[in-house]
């Protein structure tokens, strides 16, 4: 599987991996039933993908007003942890509101997220590319292309 139809497919199934994990850990961290930490999850994926989306549309202009060519390592953590910063400071207030906690409680289950979600990405990614095989863009040198 290439190109489009492995993005739609890759994303997909990651999220509803993802919400699925999500659910389950909000679910026992806070006593919600199913449905109330269900709904937060597909929540936070949506407001996840979206921020994605267009955090990197925003992130992509600035590189290019700054004519910046190459993406360094710093430049790359300063890209990551941006993302992040936005990332939490919607989805704790979020969190907060849906489960009717403290801000402080409800940073405390995105500090626990953000720390299984990098793993489950890595798993997930491992996994994907086992069963689905890696990209065609995997191993083909740039004078190949």
């Amino acid at each position: 599987m290439q190109g489009w139809k492995r993005r739609v497919v890759y994303v997909g199934l990651f999220e509803l991996l993802g919400m699925m994990v999500a659910a389950t850990v909000l679910g026992h961290l806070s006593g919600a039933g199913a449905m109330q930490s269900g709904m937060l999850s597909f929540m936070i994926s949506t407001c996840a993908v979206s921020v994605n989306l267009f955090y990197n549309m925003l992130f992509e202009a600035w590189e290019r007003r700054r004519q910046i060519q190459t993406r360094t390592f710093w430049h790359r953590v300063l890209h990551v942890a941006g993302f992040q910063i936005v990332l939490v400071s919607l989805l704790v207030p979020l969190i907060a509101w849906w489960l009717d906690i403290s801000l402080w409680k409800a940073f405390l289950m995105e500090a626990v997220l953000l720390a299984f979600f990098p793993i489950f990405a890595f798993i997930y990614n491992w996994a994907f590319d086992a069963i689905f095989g890696l990209p065609n863009s995997v191993g083909v040198s740039p004078s190949q292309s």
